[in-house]
């Protein structure tokens, strides 16, 4: 009897495999880019610099049980322009991925373009964003029709000799009562420990974001325009240097606006308060990811872009951005591009409004 129970088990196991083998798909991506970005202006909270950069991220894996799961492998090659092959970063991606109509769970290292919207600038800057296009560690998702969540984890530097152990956790959900209305939050808690064999001087340190808002879609009320939408919410920031073991709490108002009209945009972003990164000086970004204009009680950021080409592979735009706070003006002017392509974008290139998604900007 137990000799047949266990060919039974062996024999739906082989089924099982099978069935899964026999429903696998090889699959494949490829992500890339490329930005200039000249910053001029008053070198007070960040230099005066020229980014250019191009971006290459393959991808290529294995799907099983109709695309439910996947195990992709590849590599984020980042290579500054006009110095050869120097300063180059190569970023490792692989990750095993469950997709269903509810839920999206990515574990590894896995592109940050996974996120339902991509982290804002107060909590990540323009510049770490080029340089850092990976989540290392954890992405899970919840979607609904009336809005969604998502938890990332992201360890961001291992503990060695030499290096700081640091890891942050994200949490973003919104909730939308109306088709006009919507309600969400978001929740970074950002960790810098010590090195393995700390010097006397070092101290662990926390950073904790929270952020309530609420959001207009104001479109049907404009119908000149393609897009407008406002958002509004309180911004407090938690901070603590352990070494004094004194929490600073400084908070302020974040207000966002964005419109477009067929190729052109602008974004308004505003933010007034108290300093949000008290220990930025003292830190800088291995603790405050964010943009260091956030140090200003009152900062004004305004995009104005266009598009120059786009459909569901590529976006090509040029902006230009003024920053402004009491101490400091700087003005950058920035084209960007991305393309992107799949095996299922590639096998359904014809249909251009189901992968709409694709246009979003991402630099």
């Amino acid at each position: 009897m137990f000799n047949r129970l266990i060919s039974l088990v062996a024999a739906v196991c082989m089924a099982a495999a099978i069935h899964a083998l026999a429903q696998q798909q090889f699959v494949w991506s490829i992500d890339a880019g490329s930005v200039f970005e000249n910053r001029e202006g008053d070198d007070y909270y960040s230099p005066d610099q020229t980014i250019t950069f191009t971006r290459l991220s393959p991808e290529v894996g294995i799907s099983l049980l109709g695309g439910k799961h996947r195990i992709m492998g590849g590599v984020s090659w980042y290579q500054p322009l006009g110095n050869g092959w120097k300063g180059y970063k190569l970023s490792p991606t692989v990750y095993y991925s469950y997709v269903s109509p509810s839920w999206r769970i990515s574990l590894g290292m896995l592109p940050r373009t996974q996120l339902i919207e991509q982290l804002p600038t107060v909590l990540m800057s323009d510049s770490l964003r080029y340089t850092e296009p990976n989540i290392r560690g954890a992405l899970i998702q919840y979607l609904h029709r009336s809005g969604f969540m998502e938890l990332a984890l992201d360890w961001r530097s291992l503990q060695t000799d030499t290096q700081r152990e640091a890891f942050s956790v994200y949490f973003h959900g919104r909730w939308n009562p109306t088709w006009a209305l919507w309600l969400g939050g978001r929740l970074q808690v950002n960790h810098l420990a010590k090195t393995s064999n700390p010097t006397p001087d070092q101290n662990v340190n926390d950073d904790i974001t929270v952020n309530p808002y609420v959001g207009l879609d104001l479109a049907r009320f404009t119908p000149q325009l393609d897009s407008l939408t406002v958002r509004a919410g309180i911004m407090l920031q938690l901070e603590r240097d352990r070494g004094t073991g004194a929490w600073q709490k400084p908070y302020g108002l974040i207000v966002d606006a964005t419109a477009e009209w067929r190729f052109l945009g602008i974004d308004e972003h505003l933010y007034v308060g108290k300093n949000l990164f008290p220990l930025y000086p003292k830190y800088g970004s291995l603790l405050n990811m964010g943009d260091p204009n956030y140090q200003a009680k009152v900062y004004s950021r305004t995009n104005v872009r266009a598009y120059i080409f786009r459909n569901q592979f590529m976006n090509l735009y040029a902006s230009l951005d003024f920053h402004y706070t009491p101490d400091a003006f700087t003005f950058w002017q920035k084209i960007a591009l991305r393309v992107y392509i799949d095996n299922d974008l590639w096998s359904d290139r014809r249909n251009k409004v189901a992968h709409s998604q694709y246009l979003s900007r991402y630099y």
